[in-house]
């Protein structure tokens, strides 16, 4: 009887398994690298198939106790052989029946089975498996070949990875274990079964290796690396590998195993990790493998080319995860720099407490042992002097943080005049309170300095992708950042350049995302106008957010209003220095009547008369301002409809034709014209209605133009 010979799947499959190691022969010696192995791997493919893992399923189970001295006889004889039906179940330590009854009436361990072969002799029963186990035979009869060979390779499978966690979870010797390493790794991806465990058990037990050995040289941590390499390039790593890989990328940052096996790891990370909220440790390892790349000689420039490839070279990133990935890891980074500051302290200020300059902090009493060193008693009557310029520094220490908060009496006039008002404003409609002039210094450790420098300049590269601005100003708006890194001045003076390019972006849904998300909250134009908590030049970086406002349907009443009631001094003085954009500002005041009070008008007239672009736009208002009068004086209709298929020069020449100082609804509907009639229809001081129905131009596209003809 030739166990051996046949057809039936190939004699590879059917050699008993005593006489080959573990998992059959090494793919490559010891010293090579694992980058060759696929190519010989794909030769040790029979025939192509490819089956899924099973893991329970209906087959026909017979049991044939026997010497095995008499197998053949046995076998041969049919009378002797009864099937039952079982449902049975490839748990990870036995095969296990549903109903234990009959042959199956106990489980049968992996350990115990010697060797599992495909029937394919002469008078064999039809599409059958022998297990072989002490003291008998287990014959398992499928409904076909296809099936019978699946059962093969997953009894295989798991009888194999049964055994490997046993070999491997008491290691004698490394440079077996190394080769046990490869070896399964080998298996693991010539298998012709497909499913995700095919590919991640192998890492589990890698991972269990390394998690209960902390031991190893840093040769033995780079060589199970490179031997599991191939694994990693299709499969995310289980938890404990990643861990393994942070310790990894903060022990050895310059070791080459780090851009030459973790590089396409972290790229397959960022472009299918779904949530980082899932598997943390993902997101830690990521933001370990750059603060890697960080630590080498080029440094960013390395970081830089890293993001460029995840990009990729055209104008548009064909992965839509990349950049919500990227922003996670940066905002998680950014965050773990302060993290210490803000668990030392129960204090910690709320947003609105630091654009007030943390005025309440003395108010509140600590109860942890690092707490906020209180000033002297007299603190009090000092706070009440108003004679004194500076008040006594509130000093925080904790461990290598150190804060320095200072008060001045303009803070402690405002927090005295805002008492039992603690509501926060509605920030849509009025955009912002000034804040104080307090100034909060966060000076962090060297290691926290430079996490901070590098994920705040990853910032600003993924801010100068085109088609990344839209998404990453969107996830930037609710100001995902801690309050203590707002508070602190290098923060907000590198995010700056983010916030300048969400400015100049003409595209209305990226500069939108400087507002507020909603009313009560900050938004970036908040922070970064004048006397806001991260605002450090003289209002430039607020002049290019309201000039993209304006120019982008922002051009309301309401939003004058509110500049004039917040912002109104910082506006004049940009003025003065001959800003053009805050001259319209205050132009458009004087026009709207957004100013009651008449000194205040006065000091706006005098600040637009003493620079020539003020001087000239005042007058161009002044004569505006004549010219409606004058119409509405005229009087005229209060209705026109202008005729199907006329032009902007149709309108025109009716217009100008005779008096329209009382029109308040015009139909331009059917009509030819486009955007360039705007500069005549804002010379209709009574007009309250206009009809664009089936026109060239969008209201849009009248009310942008209407704003450059103002000009």
């Amino acid at each position: 009887m030739d166990r051996t010979g046949g057809s039936g799947g190939g004699s590879d499959r059917r050699q008993p398994e005593e006489s080959k190691p573990l998992l059959g022969e090494m793919s490559a010696p010891e010293g090579n690298k694992m980058g060759a192995a696929p190519c010989r791997r794909a030769l040790l493919h029979c025939n192509g198939m490819r089956y899924k893992l099973l893991q329970e399923g209906d087959i026909q189970v017979c049991v044939i106790r026997h010497p095995r001295t008499f197998l053949s006889k046995i076998l041969t004889s049919k009378f002797l052989r009864r099937w039952e039906p079982h449902h049975l179940t490839l748990a990870d330590n036995s095969v296990a029946s549903a109903t234990p009854t009959g042959y199956m009436e106990n489980s049968i361990s992996y350990s115990a089975i010697e060797d599992v072969q495909l029937l394919s002799w002469e008078n064999a029963p039809k599409y059958c498996l022998q297990l072989t186990i002490p003291g008998g035979t287990v014959l398992l009869q499928a409904a076909n070949s296809y099936l019978r060979d699946q059962w093969f390779h997953s009894l295989q499978w798991k009888k194999k990875i049964y055994k490997y966690k046993k070999v491997l979870s008491n290691p004698s010797r490394w440079e077996v274990v190394l080769k046990e390493i490869r070896t399964l790794v080998d298996m693991a991806l010539t298998s012709p079964l497909q499913d995700d465990s095919i590919h991640q058990a192998p890492l589990e037990i890698v991972s269990r290796l390394l998690s209960e050995n902390n031991n190893l040289t840093t040769q033995d941590h780079e060589s199970i690396i490179v031997a599991i390499a191939p694994l990693l390039e299709n499969n995310h790593p289980p938890p404990d590998l990643c861990e393994f890989f942070c310790k990894h990328c903060r022990e050895r940052p310059r070791s080459m195993v780090v851009i030459e096996v973790f590089t396409p790891v972290v790229q397959r990370i960022l472009k299918h990790n779904m949530d980082f909220g899932k598997c943390p440790r993902l997101r830690l390892f990521t933001q370990e493998y750059i603060l890697s790349l960080n630590e080498l000689n080029a440094g960013m420039e390395v970081v830089k080319k890293f993001i460029h490839s995840m990009h990729g070279p055209t104008g548009q990133c064909p992965h839509p995860r990349v950049l919500p990935n990227l922003v996670a890891v940066c905002l998680a980074a950014i965050y773990s720099c302060y993290e210490e500051f803000i668990n030392s302290r129960d204090n910690s200020p709320s947003l609105k407490e630091i654009r007030n300059g943390c005025q309440q902090q003395c108010d509140r009493k600590p109860n942890l042992p690092l707490r906020l060193l209180h000033t002297s008693p007299d603190l009090v009557s000092q706070e009440a002097t108003l004679t004194e310029s500076r008040l006594k520094p509130v000093i925080v220490t904790s461990n290598e943080i150190h804060v320095e908060v200072e008060r001045n009496n303009t803070a402690n006039q405002k927090m005295t005049a805002g008492v039992g008002n603690d509501s926060e404003p509605n920030l849509i409609d009025c955009l912002m309170v000034s804040p104080t002039c307090s100034t909060i210094s966060i000076e962090l450790s060297p290691q926290a300095d430079r996490i901070l420098g590098c994920y705040v300049e990853i910032l600003k590269m993924l801010s100068d992708y085109d088609d990344w601005r839209p998404a990453l100003a969107s996830l930037l708006q609710p100001i995902p950042f801690p309050k203590e890194a707002l508070a602190h001045e290098k923060f907000t003076k590198e995010l700056k350049y983010v916030i300048q390019r969400f400015a100049e972006d003409p595209r209305q849904e990226v500069h939108s995302c400087l507002l507020s998300v909603r009313a009560g909250k900050d938004g970036w134009f908040q922070l970064y106008s004048p006397g806001g908590v991260a605002c450090d030049d003289d209002g430039e970086l607020f002049a290019s957010m309201v000039h993209i406002l304006m120019g982008s349907c922002y051009k309301t009443k309401k939003f004058l209003l509110s500049l004039a009631e917040n912002k109104l001094g910082p506006c004049m003085l940009l003025a003065l220095r001959g800003n053009q954009t805050m001259v319209e500002i205050l132009c458009l005041m004087l026009e709207y009547n957004i100013i009651d009070n008449n000194d205040t008008q006065l000091q706006i007239i005098s600040t637009l008369e003493s620079t020539d672009v003020g001087k000239r736009m005042y007058e161009q208002l002044c004569e505006r301002q004549r010219e409606l009068k004058e119409l509405q004086r005229k009087g005229g209709p209060t209705r026109l409809t202008l005729p199907s298929k006329s032009t902007d020069a149709d309108l025109a020449r009716l217009l100008s034709s005779g008096s329209f100082g009382n029109l308040e609804n015009l139909s331009l509907a059917f009509t030819n014209v486009t955007s360039a009639c705007a500069e005549h229809l804002i010379k209709l001081p009574s007009l309250k209605q206009l009809n664009l129905w089936s026109t060239q131009v969008s209201a849009l596209q009248l009310r942008l133009r209407a704003g450059t003809s103002a000009d």
